[in-house]
């Protein structure tokens, strides 16, 4: 069970690292083994971070808005400038959006849909060579953070959001098809409620959203890590193409 599990000697680079679902994912990692770069838009935020993590193994920076092609193409060149493969992605930086129909934005759709969905392909893409070079002695991979907002439809009115979650879903079927021939296993998970900065009414209010969650309860950080490890371990390997959700029941309570 602990080789299943273990992380000894993987290198990850997890986007959106700095706080909320990223951080956990990478405070995990850490926990079991492996060499965490973190990358965030905010350079401060993401440094800072990366010093708090630093005490449970080797955590480093880079900071980077990967919101467009030029920007993950950036990441994944200073990435390269420190690490020759990379065992690990996480696309977990993202972005929300909520607005009435009649009024939603351009800038609302653009925004959400191009951090959330075309950032993944992108800086998967970038970082294509690294990976298969990871991948030459045991399996890659590329976990896309999508939602249960992808899954199941919400009472919000957060269109883009919705509509790049469940693009991510298929996406990462798409690509798990392809990279899957290169010895790199693509797979995906959706949170549910977890306390972020995005997910504020979790975070502040958590007690009245655990009220409509059939568990009883939001996630906690091993809720996540636990999932996140699982897919990026050995124990992994053979989950090709599937988003895994992690949300206490809700998906199936708005059905």
């Amino acid at each position: 069970m602990k080789h299943l599990f273990s992380l000894e000697g993987r290198t990850a680079l997890v986007t959106g690292g700095s706080r909320g679902i990223g951080r956990m994912i990478a405070k995990g990692f850490l926990t079991h083994g492996a060499r965490v770069y973190i990358s965030s838009r905010k350079a401060a935020a993401c440094e800072e971070t990366a010093a708090e993590l630093s005490a449970i193994g080797p955590c480093f920076a880079l900071p980077a808005d990967v919101s467009t092609v030029e920007g993950a193409r950036g990441l994944a060149a200073a990435y390269s400038a420190k690490q020759a493969s990379l065992d690990i992605l996480v696309n977990n930086a993202g972005a929300a959006w909520g607005e009435d129909f009649d009024s939603f934005s351009e800038k609302g759709w653009d925004k959400v849909v191009d951090l959330n969905l075309k950032s993944p392909f992108f800086l998967t893409q970038a970082l294509h060579e690294a990976l298969r070079a990871a991948a030459k002695t045991r399996p890659a991979k590329v976990i896309n953070i999508a939602s249960i907002d992808g899954i199941a439809v919400n009472p919000w009115e957060t269109y883009s959001y919705a509509a790049s979650k469940a693009g991510l879903v298929h996406l990462t079927k798409r690509m798990a098809l392809r990279l899957i021939r290169d010895n790199i296993v693509v797979s995906g998970i959706a949170p549910g409620a977890f306390a972020s900065e995005m997910n504020r009414q979790a975070r502040d209010h958590g007690d009245e959203v655990a009220r409509h969650v059939p568990a009883g309860r939001i996630g906690t950080d091993e809720d996540m890590t636990g999932v996140a490890i699982y897919l990026a371990a050995r124990a992994g390997d053979y989950v090709v193409g599937h988003t895994v959700v992690v949300d206490g029941g809700v998906s199936f309570a708005r059905v």
